[in-house]
């Protein structure tokens, strides 16, 4: 599973690492990296450059003996979400799921009708915009999908527990199209406990 993040946000951010790890103790293998330098955060809202960035990766993952039988899935938010769908409407199948954390898939245009993979988008309740942007980029998708709204969340997750359910909501998502046997994977967090 790789991240895209976006506006201004890095590999380091509390919220995206909180995410990460929690999909890393269900099993599920995850990838944090920027995609931009530091030089370049005025390209935040260049979704071709985040999309074109996302893909190279992708690339390079899927051509690493190691990583070929992986399932690839894209954790993205703000930005780093339309990134992720029109990375995942451009490569097509080595994407197996996305899922948008308080995401911009809007600005995705008309890569939308064109993702294949299952996306699930994330919204707070108390971000009645972006709910409103996540609705319009729902009814545009073609592939199996799911809109959760997170109650009393606001833009960025910051209210106690929100955030963890978004990772949770993630987690159920990923384990659903990543993991091959997700009766496995349950069994390893038991195991680990």
């Amino acid at each position: 599973m790789l991240f895209a993040h976006g506006s201004g946000s890095t590999r380091h951010s509390p919220r995206n690492r909180l995410v990460a790890q929690t999909i890393v103790d269900a099993g599920i293998g995850t990838l944090l990296f920027d995609l931009l330098t530091p030089d370049e955060d005025q390209a935040r809202f260049d979704i071709g450059l985040l999309a074109s960035r996302l893909e190279q990766t992708t690339l390079w993952l899927k051509g690493r003996p190691e990583a070929r039988a992986l399932r690839i899935g894209y954790f993205g938010a703000s930005t780093g979400a339309a990134a992720a769908l029109v990375a995942a409407a451009s490569l097509g199948e080595p994407v197996d799921a996305v899922v948008s954390r308080g995401g911009r898939p809007d600005l995705a245009g008309p890569a939308l009708p064109k993702v294949m993979a299952p996306t699930l988008l994330i919204v707070g309740s108390l971000d009645p915009q972006v709910i409103s942007l996540n609705e319009n980029a729902y009814a545009q998708l073609r592939c199996t999908k799911a809109f959760q709204i997170v109650p009393g969340a606001t833009h960025l997750f910051e209210e106690a527990g929100t955030l963890e359910r978004v990772a949770e909501l993630a987690v159920e998502w990923f384990r659903q199209f990543l993991v091959e046997d997700p009766e496995r994977a349950l069994r390893s967090d038991e195991d680990q406990t």
